[in-house]
């Protein structure tokens, strides 16, 4: 048994998975979530139920956060009578795993440091199948120091991979970077197999011609393969992309940087939600187009 404890607050798709890996990597776990009922399976496998997000970081010396965005976060740290805020200290550091907006966590940050404990943004890139086979990668903004204490623990949640961007807040940056970069990929290939079918190449063909040239990154290979099967479970649901491509709007403003190209496809899966695709894999854009 390893001998440090680790809180993991949110357990969705993600949140459940790493928490679940940190157990079966030998971790005493203490976790947490809105509705009780997603915790009772990591309960059976041994971890021990939290009533706040409070009490988490109270019987844990590292918190993790993994959950939907800003207002969801700020009520899991920020909340006067349950917040984990209140549970650290400086024995402690706290780790913030979801996808949110820079500015965000960079006012977390001071708030979550004023009583000693520390503090890492550290947004992965995967989703479920990397998390289940340990393939993660994490974009790390703090401290170096704080980063390689807990550079263990991350390992074990299924971290296959750490990159140390910089500064808190230049990970969650990256992240969104990375998330709107995936984005306009699956929309423009989304886009282009439909202009194809339309000449009478079959989305199947395109894929088979295109999959063997060095214009088509992993990423997109593996986005058209599900579009050509038409399975659009959701692993990355078209509503949390659209999430993230409005949180990668407002650092560029914040930041005064040009985004055009986000913006555009920004619209694209706006549009998507309007049709009832909100809750489908990134790859449900292409019923739009096919």
């Amino acid at each position: 048994m390893n001998k440090k404890t680790v809180a993991v607050i949110g357990l969705g798709a993600m949140g459940s998975r790493i928490a679940l890996n940190l157990l079966k990597a030998g971790y005493s776990v203490v976790v947490h979530n809105r509705t009780i009922e997603k915790a009772q399976p990591l309960i059976e496998q041994g971890a021990t139920l939290a009533t706040s997000p409070r009490a988490a970081a109270e019987q844990s010396d590292v918190v993790i956060s993994m959950v939907t965005d800003n207002e969801v976060s700020r009520q899991v740290w920020l909340s006067a009578e349950t917040g984990a805020i209140l549970g650290l200290n400086s024995d402690k550091i706290a780790i913030e795993m979801s996808t949110l907006t820079v500015d965000w966590v960079r006012e977390l940050n001071p708030a979550i440091t004023q009583n000693g404990a520390s503090f890492l943004d550290a947004p992965v890139v995967g989703s479920c199948p990397q998390a289940e086979s340990g393939k993660l990668i994490s974009l790390v903004g703090g401290q170096v120091e704080t980063l390689t204490q807990v550079q263990p623990i991350l390992n074990a949640a299924g971290v296959a991979s750490i990159h140390h961007i910089g500064d808190v807040g230049q990970g969650m940056a990256m992240k969104l970077a990375v998330n709107a970069l995936f984005g306009i990929q699956v929309a423009a290939l989304a886009e282009l197999l439909g202009m194809l079918s339309k000449d009478g190449i079959s989305p199947e063909r395109a894929m088979e011609c295109l999959w063997d040239l060095p214009v088509m990154s992993l990423a997109a290979k593996g986005a058209g393969s599900l579009m050509v099967s038409e399975n659009h479970a959701p692993l990355f649901p078209i509503a949390l992309v659209e999430k993230d491509f409005r949180y990668a709007t407002q650092t560029a403003q914040n930041l005064e940087a040009t985004i055009p190209t986000v913006t555009a496809v920004m619209d694209i899966y706006r549009n998507a939600i309007a049709q009832g695709h909100g809750s489908e894999n990134i790859t449900g854009i292409a019923q739009l187009f096919i």
